[in-house]
């Protein structure tokens, strides 16, 4: 049976096939720094998220993911509840924000987790932890941070930037 988004982490994960050059590419930095602001504010259907709040959920997302990997790595095995991606982005102000600031923070939060991965020993990255239904090891759950990303961008050329 083919991987679907419901699968979510492992359809994710499997969307990714070099987990340091995706997490060290310029090309989606690029393709968000070349929006001009209506493309930024733009959503391609009634109750669909803009731009905007794809790229802050996006964030929001690498920062959790972040923030699991490195309780896993420490070897704290507690398992960890998966979050409301629509909570999130409804009680945000990312389509206040300016798109330049969203991508500020996008890159901030992209140089703390390249900081992270660079703090991982081979062993580290092997060691397992469980969020939400997955248990999946570190170097899991860096693909599927990554893959969310990818997952997201191929979104945003297939229905928001025909």
């Amino acid at each position: 049976m083919a991987l679907t988004v419901s699968d979510e982490f492992p359809y994710y994960a499997s969307l990714v096939k070099n987990l340091n050059e995706t997490f060290h590419s310029e090309e989606n930095f690029n393709l968000f720094s070349g929006l001009t602001p209506e493309q930024w504010n733009f959503a391609y259907a009634p109750g669909k998220w803009t731009i905007k709040q794809i790229v802050g959920h996006i964030t929001d997302h690498e920062r959790i993911m972040s923030y699991r990997i490195l309780r896993f790595s420490r070897k704290d095995a507690t398992p960890l509840p998966g979050y409301d991606q629509d909570l999130m982005v409804n009680n945000s102000r990312f389509n206040e924000l300016s798109g330049s600031d969203l991508l500020d923070d996008l890159k901030n939060v992209r140089r703390a987790t390249l900081s992270l991965m660079r703090s991982l020993s081979p062993e580290q990255l092997q060691l397992t932890g469980k969020a939400w239904k997955y248990e999946l090891t570190i170097e899991d759950f860096l693909k599927a941070t990554i893959g969310h990303e990818l997952h997201h961008i191929q979104i945003l050329h297939e229905r928001y930037l025909k």
